[in-house]
């Protein structure tokens, strides 16, 4: 699962190499005002959450810091995949973890579910690639599409299945 992990990283790290600092912070109309950079941050700061878990047995996406440095400087965002790949390659074992977080909009309602660092990190890809189906939208707002292969943001049982419909 690592490894997928960080290719996957190393996908958003290159595109985030083509892109001049102006377009990672542009703010897209057609992503409700929000940012490449802020999707690419949110993305980094789940995978953070998991490499913080290396002392514990809970993991929390709600709690994560949202560092706004990591959505407005595109060098900060490219170190901060270079460490997490860095974790992910140490010896970071499947474990049983704790999810923990609130599912509703409702203060207090904290909920606790059994997982693995497998299941998360599974989880994470999944999300990354949902995210970067959004930053693909984004591209396409500022013509830039040729920034990232065609299989940009798309799950790979899809790229799976349309090879399949070729044939």
């Amino acid at each position: 699962m690592k490894t997928y992990c960080k290719q996957n990283l190393v996908e958003i790290k290159k595109l985030i190499l083509k892109l001049s600092n102006e377009e990672f912070v542009y703010v897209s109309k057609l992503l409700s005002e929000a940012t490449i950079g802020q999707h690419i941050r949110h993305i980094l700061e789940f995978y953070q959450s998991i490499i913080n878990t290396k002392n514990s047995s809970v993991i929390n996406y709600d709690n994560r810091k949202r560092n706004l440095e990591i959505e407005t400087n595109s060098s900060v965002a490219i170190q901060i995949i270079d460490e997490i790949c860095a974790q992910l390659t140490r010896n970071f074992i499947n474990k049983q973890l704790i999810l923990e977080g609130n599912f509703c909009a409702d203060e207090g309602r904290k909920i606790q579910i059994q997982t693995t660092l497998n299941r998360e990190l599974a989880y994470c890809l999944e999300h990354s690639i949902h995210h970067q189906a959004l930053i693909k939208v984004g591209l396409i707002e500022l013509e830039k599409t040729h920034y990232i292969e065609s299989t940009f943001g798309i799950a790979p049982a899809t790229i799976r299945y349309k090879k399949v419909c070729v044939q």
